[in-house]
């Protein structure tokens, strides 16, 4: 495998060179030609969705118990006109969850018995999630060539995030054709939150003498001896770089490649999710199973990714839309992904986009279910998400857009509304329901 990534990314290289080569030998309009503005008017999005998800293949609790979440989010972007080539785009966003799953981080902290299956009403049962993007974009004067910035920063509970990247993108052949190569690095770090059970155990604590232990009678095997030190390096780094390339095909045809290259170094296991192991004896507080371990993962990781689109216009009313993409990283982890669309415009106005997405991976190396690991190994995760699995999402979109901009909400001129709904289910039993609109307004 590692060979033929080596050869993938030679390739691509040379690929990128290539087209940049052939890119310079295009004319460059007159100076006395007109210029249109790459944005006329500030604009401002309004986008919220609504997640759920249900499943009992819970990591935090070992690969067994409730996964119930709720999510809800907002997010505002305002695209600034700065000039006639420049732009300036800043979103903010806060999304608010409530998790059956996490809230077992410390299933005692609530009035019930413990149970995997029930959530604890601790305040380990919800959060924040907070994030700030913003991204600066030039234009040159021909409008064949675009660089941005881009800078972000995100936070929540456990761990705070800094990322910052650009991109070069590149028309020529009449703007038929179009290069684009981009790069990202996020630096994060995390306050590892670990199962409550195993806190005493870890750096100076005392172990089964903790006053933790003193509130309540372990059933079982009585002599639970976890494994567990705490994980002395909190930092987590990616670094992605990409290529797009796309293409008009004839008037009614486009296609688009793309290949996504992604490092990570660091804490890549997730400290609050549990472990159980076939060969040692279950411990048990009430009805809660105690940690045997966390997980443990490789501190590096290595992905691909290798995409394809292709629209296609079929007559006024419909427009194919289609997308595949292959996934393999260095976990051994393969993935295939298809989708497609078919938006149908039954007024100037009214557009709606039923579309359907297929997805399948095989496990990772590291993955085995509740007590499926044994205490020898190295590394061990019952995170479902590295599991082998099917995936399905039916959704159902419906666009409005207002053509003259005649709606006005004070100053905002109402540019268009979507709405969607998707049902998402994996054959392991996880099912989810998302719920997202945006509205775009253009301020006078």
């Amino acid at each position: 495998m590692k060979m033929k990534m080596k050869k993938l990314i030679v390739f691509i290289v040379f690929l990128s060179l290539a087209f940049t080569i052939q890119a310079q030998t295009d004319t460059i309009p007159k100076a006395n030609e007109y210029k249109k503005r790459v944005l006329e008017n500030t604009e401002i999005d309004f986008l919220s969705s609504y997640y759920s998800q249900d499943g009992s293949n819970a990591a935090v609790t070992g690969g067994i118990g409730t996964e119930e979440l709720t999510d809800v989010a907002s997010t505002i972007i305002v695209s600034i006109p700065l000039n006639a080539d420049d732009q300036l785009i800043i979103d903010a966003g806060i999304s608010a969850y409530t998790s059956a799953s996490s809230s077992n981080v410390n299933p005692f902290d609530g009035n019930g018995s413990a149970n995997a299956f029930q959530a604890s009403s601790g305040a380990s049962s919800s959060d924040v999630w907070g994030n700030f993007n913003a991204s600066y974009s030039h234009s040159s004067d021909d409008r064949n060539k675009i660089w941005t910035g881009k800078f972000s920063v995100a936070t929540e509970y456990d761990y705070f995030s800094l990322g910052f990247g650009g991109s070069y993108t590149r028309l020529f052949n009449e703007k038929n054709t179009e290069l684009s190569l981009h790069g990202n690095v996020y630096l994060d770090t995390w306050s590892p939150v670990y199962p409550i059970e195993l806190r005493s155990f870890g750096g100076n604590g005392s172990g089964l003498g903790n006053s933790f232990f003193n509130h309540y009678t372990i059933t079982g095997n009585q002599d639970y001896s976890p494994i567990f030190s705490e994980f002395t390096n909190k930092n987590r780094n990616s670094y992605s770089a990409g290529m797009s390339f796309s293409q008009i095909l004839s008037k009614r045809a486009q296609g688009i490649l793309m290949v996504d290259l992604v490092q990570q170094n660091g804490l890549l296991s997730t400290p609050f999710q549990r472990v159980y192991f076939a060969d040692i004896a279950n411990s048990y507080i009430q009805d809660f199973q105690l940690a045997d371990a966390i997980e443990q993962l490789p501190d590096t990781r290595f992905k691909i990714a290798v995409g394809a689109r292709f629209n296609y216009y079929i007559n006024e009313m419909f427009v194919l839309k289609t997308f595949y993409r292959y996934y393999v990283d260095d976990w051994g982890v393969a993935s295939h992904t298809a989708t497609v669309e078919l938006p149908v415009k039954i007024s100037d106005k009214f557009t709606i986009y039923p579309s359907y997405r297929y997805y399948n991976q095989t496990a990772a190396d590291y993955f085995a279910s509740y007590e499926q690991h044994l205490s020898t190994n190295d590394f061990y995760t019952s995170d479902y998400d590295l599991s082998e699995f099917n995936a399905s999402q039916i959704g159902f979109g419906l666009s409005y857009t207002d053509i003259f901009t005649k709606f006005r909400v004070w100053k905002l001129r109402l540019k268009s509304i979507d709405l969607k709904y998707s049902y998402y289910e994996r054959n392991t039993g996880f099912n989810a329901n998302i719920i997202s609109g945006g509205f775009n307004f253009i301020v006078n």
